[in-house]
């Protein structure tokens, strides 16, 4: 008998924690969680791991703009093992993001909804309101950040002195980050803010959003998101909001943008990454690509997965859609220049 009670309290403080996080996407708190688990073979973009260099020579092209490359096709490096090897370039998936108004909802879980119990503030992505006679459209989202190096479970590439030998994780939440929830707080990561608030600065970002729709992202321009906003200040709280599928991508960017600066990102592209990734505070926005998988894939075209900044206007509609599809999620493509064995 006493065990029986011992396991029937055990199995309710289980669904405690975890009937809010039903892989159902049952409702709970302010809305219904939905989402998916990325399948490797229908949801995956494996053109954008192209195009593949040796050197600077396109050995597998791509209409897809890609970095400089070195020139040389011949590498040598002291650490981590002393060896002489190929100047190899290519495009690898190894971040998941999550993007959600719904705090502790896991769009690539599945849709889970994780709630420990106590409260964070809720996300919000607002209609036209008037505010002074102006009309005002903001939002706030929570990001997750995955560890997901899809080319090293799947042994596509055999040399593994290229890849990032890690398993899944949940690298970062944002829900448990006070910097990601307030905007002074938030300068004391990003205290340069303030040089870029002006009408100059912000104009010039019209010229990183054509760029990188038309090829890469302007990497001096290190404040632009291109199309979707200015990257200041690095959270969820979103100034110009023209619809989910742009600010959701601007939250995602963000959050990258604030892996490099906490120094949990690194460089991987140049020839500065041949031999070592290393360390990248100001984000070189050409390094990434990002490809949606949630509430619908991406798959096809050279829009499939564009860079930081490009627009969201040119893929087809109906990504994103009421209700069901308002959660977001990014598998994050990265440039890796390697000196292969």
């Amino acid at each position: 008998m006493l065990r029986r009670w011992l396991a029937a309290i055990g199995a309710l403080a289980a669904l405690a924690f975890v009937a809010p996080a039903s892989a159902q996407g049952l409702p709970s708190g302010p809305g219904r969680c939905s989402g998916s688990f990325v399948n490797p073979i229908t949801d995956v973009c494996w053109g954008c791991m192209f195009p593949l260099s040796l050197g600077s020579l396109k050995i597998w092209p791509s209409s897809r703009a890609d970095t400089k490359n070195p020139d040389l096709p011949i590498c040598a490096c002291g650490t981590p093992v002393p060896r002489v090897g190929l100047a190899m370039g290519f495009w690898e998936p190894v971040r998941l993001v999550d993007v959600s108004t719904k705090p502790w909802c896991f769009p690539n879980l599945g849709g889970i909804k994780l709630d420990p119990g106590f409260p964070i503030g809720n996300g919000y992505a607002s209609n036209s309101s008037q505010i002074g006679g102006k009309s005002q459209n903001t939002a706030k989202y929570h990001v997750h950040y995955y560890i997901y190096p899809l080319l090293y479970w799947l042994e596509v590439v055999t040399d593994f002195l290229c890849l990032e030998a890690s398993s899944f994780d949940i690298a970062y939440m944002s829900e448990i980050d006070p910097l990601w929830q307030d905007d002074e707080l938030t300068t004391l990561l990003n205290p340069e803010a303030a040089l870029f608030t002006s009408p100059i600065a912000q104009a010039a970002c019209s010229a990183d959003c054509i760029a990188s729709t038309a090829k890469l992202p302007i990497d001096e321009l290190f404040w632009c998101s291109g199309c979707q906003g200015p990257m200041y200040p690095m959270n969820g709280n979103i100034g110009a909001n023209v619809g989910i599928k742009q600010s959701a991508r601007l939250a995602a960017e963000r959050m990258i943008y604030k892996m490099h600066r906490q120094g949990l990102a690194w460089g991987t592209s140049g020839s500065k990454a041949l031999c070592s990734k290393y360390i990248m505070p100001i984000l070189k926005k050409s390094q990434y690509r990002l490809q949606q998988v949630n509430p619908t894939p991406m798959v096809s075209g050279r829009e499939s997965c564009s860079p930081i900044g490009a627009t969201t206007i040119l893929p087809r509609s109906g990504q994103v859609y009421p209700v069901k599809g308002e959660d977001v999620g990014f598998l994050l493509w990265r440039k890796r220049n390697c000196c292969v064995l």
